[in-house]
C-alpha cells in the first residue's frame, strides 16, 4: 500500500468514527503520550480502589488484615496488574490491534467470540456498577424529599442495606446517560475529560486520606488501631485487589494500540497501577480503620457545603472517565463478536444500546445488589482470560505472525486458547470457592499462571503449531 492510500485510509477511518473497530490503528491515528497518560489517571481513579482498601481493613465482615500485610496485598496485587496490563499492551501496541484482533491469533477467528463475550459481560457490569456509584453519592447528597422508595434491597435478602431512592435512581439514570454520550463521542472525548479533572481527583483523594490520619491523632495511633486487624489471609487479599482491576488489565489492549511507543505503554499502566489505584487502596483502607467507611465523599458531604459540593463533583467526574472506558472498551468487544456471525453493527449504536442497557441495570440497584460478589468472581475467573494472548505473543508467536495479513487467514478456533482459558477458569473458581490452595497463594493469578504453561504445551500437540508455520511461510512469498 502507497503513502498516499495509507492517508487516505486513516483520513476516511477518522471522518467515519477514527476509533478502527475492525482494523489496526495506524501510527498516524496514535494519540499524544500525554492524553493517553491522563486518560490512565483518570481511568485508575475507580471506587474500587477504595472498596478493596476497605476490605483489606475489614469492610463488610472480612476480618481484615493489619497495615503491614495490607501493604504487601496491595503491592503485590497492583504489580501483578501492572505487569500483565503492560504486556498487554505492549502487544497492542506493536501491532496497533485491538482485543478482538489480537485475540484472534490465540483463540481463532470463531473462538475470538469467547473473551469478547466475557469482557462485553464484565464491561456492561462495571457500567452499571458505577453508574450506580454515583447515584448513590447524590442521593445520599439529596436526600429523599419525595419519600418514594424505587427499590429496598432488603427484599432481596441484602440486609442493612439502604432502599434505592427516587432520587438516587434519577441520579443514577441522568449520570448514565451523560457518560454514554462522551462515550459515544470516542476516545477524543474521553481524553478531554480525563485532562481538566484527574489531576484534582489524585489532590483530593491524598488529601482525604491525610485528614483521616490526624482525625485518628497520627501515624503511631493509626497504626496501633490497624494492627488489632485479622482473618483475612495475604493470598485471599492478592485475589481481591487483582478482582478489582483484572477487567481494566484486559481492557488496556483497547487504550493501549493508540500509544505512539512501548515506553509510553509502561508510563501509562504505572498512572493506573502505581500512581493512582493504590492510594485509593490505601485511603479506602485508613478510611474504615478510622471511621468505618471507605468512602471519603460520604465524610466529606457531612462536613460543610463546600467540601459537600467539591465530594460530589469530584465523585461524578472520576467515575466519568472511569465509566467512559468500560463502555467505550465494551464496543470494542461486542461490534467484532457480532462481525464473527455476520452482523454489522456501528460502535456508537452499540455504545447508545450498551449504555442505555447499563444505565437501567445501575437504576436498578445492580451494585448495591451484586457487585461484591461480581468482583470476588472476577479476580477467580478472569485473569486466564489473558493468559492464550501473552504465552502466544511473547512465547510461541513469531513477529511475522502477527503480520496484517496473516488477520484473515486464522482458523476458526485455535484449540490451545480455548482450553487453557477453559481449564484455568475452572481452577480459578475452585481454588477461590471450594478447596483454598496451599500457602494462602492467590487464585486468580496461579490459575492465569496455569492456563499460560499449558497454552504453550497444548500449541506444540494441536494443529496451531503448523497453522501458524504455513501462514507464516505464506507470508513469505
Amino acid at each position: 500500500m502507497t503513502e498516499e492510500k495509507k492517508k487516505a485510509k486513516v483520513a476516511e477511518a477518522l471522518t467515519t468514527d477514527g476509533e478502527f473497530m475492525l482494523e489496526p490503528v495506524p501510527l498516524d491515528a496514535r494519540r499524544s503520550t500525554r492524553s493517553q497518560f491522563m486518560v490512565w489517571i483518570g481511568f485508575g481513579y475507580a471506587v474500587t480502589g477504595l472498596i478493596v482498601g476497605g476490605n483489606l481493613a475489614g469492610y463488610g465482615g472480612t476480618g481484615g488484615m493489619g497495615p503491614m500485610m495490607a501493604f504487601w496485598a496491595i503491592a503485590l496485587g497492583m504489580g501483578a496488574l501492572y505487569v500483565m496490563t503492560s504486556f498487554l499492551g505492549v502487544a497492542a501496541q506493536k501491532t496497533g490491534y485491538n482485543l478482538a484482533l489480537l485475540s484472534k491469533f490465540s483463540y481463532g477467528s470463531k473462538g475470538v467470540v469467547i473473551p469478547l463475550f466475557i469482557m462485553s459481560l464484565l464491561t456492561l457490569g462495571w457500567f452499571a456498577s458505577i453508574a450506580g456509584m454515583v447515584g448513590e453519592v447524590w442521593g445520599k447528597w439529596i436526600g429523599n424529599p419525595s419519600g418514594i422508595t424505587v427499590i429496598n434491597p432488603e427484599n432481596f435478602g441484602m440486609e442493612g442495606m439502604n432502599p434505592i431512592s427516587l432520587e438516587e435512581f434519577l441520579a443514577c439514570a441522568i449520570f448514565g446517560a451523560v457518560f454514554t454520550y462522551t462515550a459515544v463521542r470516542g476516545m477524543s472525548a474521553i481524553e478531554k475529560v480525563a485532562t481538566v479533572f484527574s489531576p484534582l481527583i489524585l489532590i483530593v483523594a491524598v488529601i482525604a486520606g491525610v485528614v483521616f490520619i490526624a482525625q485518628a491523632g497520627g501515624v503511631g495511633p493509626f497504626l496501633n488501631e490497624a494492627g488489632k486487624l485479622g482473618g483475612m489471609g495475604l493470598g485471599d487479599g492478592i485475589t481481591i485487589v487483582v478482582g478489582s482491576w483484572i477487567a481494566g488489565a484486559i481492557m488496556g489492549v483497547d487504550m493501549f494500540r493508540f500509544n505512539k511507543s512501548v515506553k509510553a505503554v509502561w508510563l501509562c499502566a504505572a498512572a493506573c497501577f502505581v500512581m493512582t489505584n493504590p492510594i485509593l487502596n490505601f485511603v479506602g483502607y485508613i478510611g474504615v480503620v478510622v471511621n468505618g467507611e471507605f468512602n471519603y465523599v460520604f465524610w466529606m458531604l457531612g462536613a460543610g457545603i463546600v467540601l459537600a459540593i467539591l465530594g460530589v463533583v469530584v465523585w461524578t467526574t472520576a467515575l466519568w472517565t472511569t465509566d467512559n472506558s468500560e463502555l467505550y472498551c465494551n464496543s470494542m468487544y461486542t461490534g467484532p463478536a457480532l462481525d464473527v456471525f455476520g452482523v454489522k453493527a456501528q460502535r456508537k449504536t452499540i455504545v447508545i444500546v450498551i449504555g442505555v442497557l447499563g444505565t437501567i441495570l445501575g437504576a436498578a440497584a445492580f451494585y448495591q445488589l451484586f457487585f461484591a460478589d461480581f468482583i470476588n468472581a472476577l479476580g477467580a475467573i478472569a485473569p486466564p482470560l489473558a493468559a492464550p494472548i501473552l504465552a502466544d505473543f511473547f512465547v510461541v508467536g513469531k513477529e511475522k505472525k502477527y503480520d496484517h495479513k496473516a488477520l484473515e487467514k486464522q482458523p476458526a478456533v485455535r484449540w490451545a486458547g480455548v482450553i487453557s482459558f477453559a481449564v484455568g477458569a475452572v481452577l480459578g473458581f475452585v481454588f477461590q470457592y471450594v478447596t483454598a490452595l496451599p500457602y494462602g497463594l492467590p487464585s486468580g493469578l496461579f490459575a492465569l499462571l496455569v492456563s499460560f504453561v499449558l497454552y504453550i504445551i497444548i500449541y506444540k500437540v494441536t494443529p496451531d503449531a503448523k497453522t501458524d508455520a504455513k501462514v507464516v511461510a505464506e507470508l513469505g512469498k
